[in-house]
């Protein structure tokens, strides 16, 4: 959207997932996705409304080094294991790639760190949490996600 002397006009509309959108809704998502898109595609009403998980989930994404000019490719990437193992945490890998059987950095935004948990509070703390266990050289976060929603930002 922009605001002109005549009004607000629409400068682009996407009809897909948008990034890091994307990651908070799945992980609440109870019903089956591809079942869902498909009835849709298909042109059919969905047989029943859309089943959450109750509660929130929160996202963090984690840039390489240079982002959003540049990134760095080929950094070692470390404890995405060990941050899926916290609580409600799953880790979604966007600018990542294997060499040598290893997890690298190859791209800008290189994962997104999603957690669950019964209310926004906790969904933020298991986030960071999660954030906290993965390392790769040069890595950066907001650390002000939700801040605000919580009255600290």
């Amino acid at each position: 959207m922009i605001l002109t002397a005549a009004g607000p006009k629409v400068l682009e509309f996407n009809c897909r997932f948008g990034d890091p959108e994307t990651q908070v809704l799945v992980p609440r998502l109870r019903d089956d996705l591809l079942e869902l898109l498909w009835t849709v595609a298909c042109g059919e009403t969905l047989p029943k409304e859309v089943v959450w998980e109750p509660g929130a989930c929160v996202g963090v994404v984690m840039a390489s080094a240079g982002y959003p000019a540049g990134s760095s490719k080929g950094d070692v990437i470390t404890g995405v294991e060990q941050a899926e193992r916290e609580e409600g945490v799953k880790v979604f890998h966007a600018g990542t790639a294997h060499r040598d059987a290893t997890l690298v950095t190859d791209g800008g935004r290189v994962l997104v760190v999603s957690a669950l948990g019964a209310d926004f509070a906790q969904a933020r703390e298991r986030a960071y949490a999660g954030v906290n266990r993965i390392s790769f050289p040069g890595a950066l976060w907001r650390t002000d996600i939700g801040a605000r929603a919580l009255g600290r930002g």
